[in-house]
């Protein structure tokens, strides 16, 4: 009877150690995984670091003045006016963001008004949106450049 027992005491020590051995040898290769990811990082860090001491470099405004010098027969270059800037509220808006017509008000508004009454109902429908927020309108320009340059609002997700 001592015997069967010690075989299973043998037993269980050989299953318990086999156990340990796998959960050890799994633990170091997570080691070095962790090992290797970290040598990543930093050399991703150090890239970055390279990275943005070049572009300090390459936008020198030395730099930049002896380039526009040299290639300005070429390109042309002409300071940005003030006038050439826009506002936030005058840039397209995200596409979550774009007002979605109704299409009922807009077909009532079409059969019952007419003339400058139909423009003035469609510029109140145009400046509120389905849930209650204002449009934001960009700020008046010349008619030709209206006429001549339309600017489509695309997704910036």
């Amino acid at each position: 009877m001592l015997k069967t027992f010690d075989l299973v005491l043998i037993g269980v020590m050989t299953a318990t150690a086999a156990i340990t051995y796998t959960i050890k040898h799994r633990a170091e290769l997570k080691l070095e995984e962790v090992h290797r990811l970290e040598a990543e990082i930093k050399l991703e860090k150090d890239t970055i670091d390279l990275l943005k001491a070049d572009w300090a470099l390459q936008s020198q405004p030395n730099r930049l003045e002896r380039l526009v010098k040299a290639y300005n027969d070429e390109l042309q270059l002409q300071p940005t006016e003030s006038t050439a800037l826009v506002h936030a509220k005058e840039l397209p808006m995200l596409k979550s963001e774009v007002p979605v017509p109704d299409v009922t008000e807009a077909k009532a508004g079409a059969k019952g008004a007419t003339g400058a009454s139909a423009t003035a109902a469609s510029a109140k429908g145009a400046t509120v949106a389905a849930k209650g927020q204002p449009v934001p309108k960009a700020a008046p320009r010349g008619e030709a450049e209206d006429e001549a340059e339309e600017i489509e609002t695309g997704s910036v997700e």
